[in-house]
């Protein structure tokens, strides 16, 4: 998520969970060719980051080669091509982004230009549609011709299509509806390929329940950041089946104190404080005193200079026993969600094989 999912929001979500993959931001080719000189603000990470998927966008060939190039001496596990994100800024301007969807030629070019260059794993990250281009078939024929005409084998799918008409990308995740049922169907017809499905998941109890009607992996966005403790905190233990530990939210701090304090003005003025702490302002979501803490978290930024005078400041407001509690147990609570979709599937698909390999 583009000025989210930074190196500081990612080493604060290695610190809860060990297992889950951990995406970049998307940055545009052109940044990474055209701050070449600069790339350790970009593209570095520290090793607990692994496994990492670096996500990049953009619209010309020549500049996507080169940016996987110069990214590939940070060893990143995935590099995923973003055909999906909405904001005017990307799709509209800079005519990359969901936009993409409707010229599926040029994203299996730019696929196979990025997999060239690279010897990692790539994937595509999209909308199910695109305005009126929104039909299960329409999405169908995307998916065949990008995996058809380049080595892409894995989708990630955000199960709502995107309005380029000017809303916010806010309004893009509210108004068009989720369609889990275009995802499901996709695992039927393309039973070769790799799908994960995104948009509106929330809990460890919905990633799991996507997983038991099939899903082949589950990305979580928004929810992980708004709410990094009760999101990622079980996904270890309860996706991938590691014992249960006894983090507290202390033990977090203390250690992403140590790692913040080091990063500040690394690249000049360039992480603030304020880049530094955001990501924690959601790690007491919901608990006792959490909006005090976030007021205090504000006044804070103005004035303090280091992580750790800013922890002084600002902890007061939350309760000992939040700072120092465990998780306990996983949410349970049945979602049927999924298991709707899969009896409303659209009628499968029928490869348009001529069309698709038309020049």
């Amino acid at each position: 998520m583009m000025e989210w999912t930074d190196t500081h929001y990612r080493t604060l979500a290695r610190l809860i969970s060990k297992h889950a993959w951990l995406y970049t931001e998307m940055l545009a080719a052109e940044t990474i060719v055209y701050q070449k000189g600069n790339l350790d603000r970009f593209l570095a990470y520290t090793p607990e980051q692994h496994p990492i998927v670096l996500q990049i966008g953009g619209n010309n060939l020549e500049n996507l080669a080169k940016a996987t190039v110069l990214a590939s001496d940070y060893g990143y596990d995935e590099i995923n091509f973003n055909c999906g994100c909405p904001s005017p800024k990307v799709a509209g301007h800079g005519c990359f982004g969901v936009r993409l969807m409707l010229d599926p030629k040029f994203v299996a070019k730019a696929m196979s230009v990025i997999a060239a260059n690279s010897d990692v794993p790539v994937s595509v990250k999209c909308r199910i549609g695109v305005d009126d281009h929104d039909s299960y078939n329409e999405l169908c024929d995307f998916i065949y011709k990008v995996s058809s005409q380049s080595p892409t084998r894995h989708f990630i799918i955000h199960s709502r299509k995107a309005l380029l008409n000017g809303i916010s990308p806010a309004d893009n995740r509210r108004i068009p509806p989720l369609k889990y049922e275009y995802y499901y169907a996709l695992l039927r017809d393309f039973p070769d390929l790799r799908f994960t499905i995104n948009g509106g998941i929330n809990g460890v109890n919905e990633v799991n329940a996507a997983l038991r009607e099939g899903a082949h992996g589950v990305m979580v966005g928004r929810a992980a950041y708004s709410n990094p403790w009760n999101t990622l905190g079980h996904v270890d233990s309860a996706v991938y089946g590691a014992p249960r530990n006894n983090l507290t939210r202390r033990q977090v701090l203390e250690k992403y104190q140590v790692y913040g304090d080091s990063m500040l003005g690394k690249y000049g003025e360039k992480p603030t404080l304020r880049d530094v702490g955001k990501p924690l302002l959601g790690l007491f979501h919901s608990a006792p005193g959490n909006s005090l803490w976030k007021r205090k978290a504000d006044a804070a930024f103005q004035h303090c200079t280091t992580v750790k005078s800013f922890l002084e400041e600002t902890l007061v407001a939350i309760p000992g026993f939040v700072l120092d509690s465990t998780l306990g147990e996983a949410p349970s609570c049945c979602i049927d969600t999924y298991a709707k979709s899969n009896s409303l599937l659209p009628p499968p698909y029928a490869a348009r094989k001529h069309e698709a390999l038309c020049p």
